[in-house]
């Protein structure tokens, strides 16, 4: 469970991230940054949008989703964890939020030459790749002509906080600075210092991200119960089945119906059964009285 407090929370932490993104200008302007672009106008921020598949029975959480004045659509997300898993899963993750975003947009109707030219942008309190770069910039093109490029309008992009900026465009650079040190350097980050403080004294998002974290905990604490319980009948099947090895060739049929089994307590009348059988078809016989019992 994420112990942090609310009032600790700053710009590199997903859930102040979000909320500082539902202003407007902070959002647009932030976007002109990272991209190095102009935009006109962004419709209002949609943080945390959750996009449902429904085909796909699964769900993607974004921290930011918005479009601009021309229908492009950015997808920003702040990252912390550095762990080896979760930096390996990165370009996976930004495989399936592109691809999600895309179906998104497909099942509201739209055929696939409607398809709007998306970023998917991470901010990294770390560098993914380790090779000290500021800035990631992955687009498709030819392996063999690395001049063409295959212009399917999208593009991923990874930022790193702790990369060399000597080169990096001075707004970027302090924009990045500010969020690994937290002290503002320039007017836009002053602002942004400003907005992450107003923040803090919102009551209404005090209240939600301590939900957040409850529902966190509870999550990860019915995970270890499930988990305790699938090792105690993973255990009580394969006990069953290696008593009923030493009875003779286990049967394909019974094997599979011993292995499904989902009730914990047949599993332990199973062991027992087993225990006391002189053979396999002693068990066979008595085996369903016990899902009975």
């Amino acid at each position: 469970m994420n112990q942090k407090k609310f009032e600790e929370l700053e710009l590199q932490d997903d859930f102040m991230f979000g909320k500082v993104m539902k202003n407007k200008e902070i959002c647009k302007r932030t976007l002109e940054i990272l991209l190095g672009i102009e935009i006109e106008d962004i419709d209002y921020p949609e943080t945390q949008k959750e996009i449902n598949i429904t085909y796909q029975g699964k769900s993607v959480r974004l921290d930011v989703y918005v479009a601009d004045d021309r229908n492009n659509v950015y997808n920003a997300e702040m990252q912390q964890k550095d762990d080896r898993v979760s930096v390996e899963q990165l370009p996976k993750r930004s495989r399936y939020y592109q691809g999600m975003l895309d179906l998104n947009l497909i099942e509201k109707g739209l055929s696939y030459a409607a398809l709007n030219t998306s970023y998917v942008i991470f901010i990294c309190t770390f560098d993914p790749f380790g090779k000290g770069m500021y800035q990631y910039t992955f687009q498709h093109q030819c392996k063999e002509d690395r001049r063409l490029a295959l212009e399917d309008g999208t593009a991923v992009l990874f930022f790193n906080t702790k990369g060399n900026m000597e080169n990096a465009p001075e707004e970027l650079r302090t924009f990045l600075r500010y969020i690994e040190t937290k002290q503002p350097e320039s007017a836009f980050t002053r602002v942004l210092d400003r907005e992450v403080r107003l923040t803090k004294s919102n009551e209404k998002w005090r209240r939600e991200y301590m939900k957040e974290l409850l529902l966190e905990f509870d999550l990860k604490e019915e995970g270890k119960r499930e988990g305790r319980q699938e090792g105690k009948r993973e255990a009580l099947c394969q006990s069953t089945l290696d008593i009923l090895s030493d009875l003779g060739p286990i049967p394909k049929e019974l094997k599979t119906k011993i292995e499904n089994t989902q009730d914990i307590s047949v599993l332990q009348s199973w062991v027992k059964l087993a225990a006391r059988s002189v053979d396999l078809e002693e068990f066979k016989e008595k085996m369903d009285s016990c899902t009975l019992q």
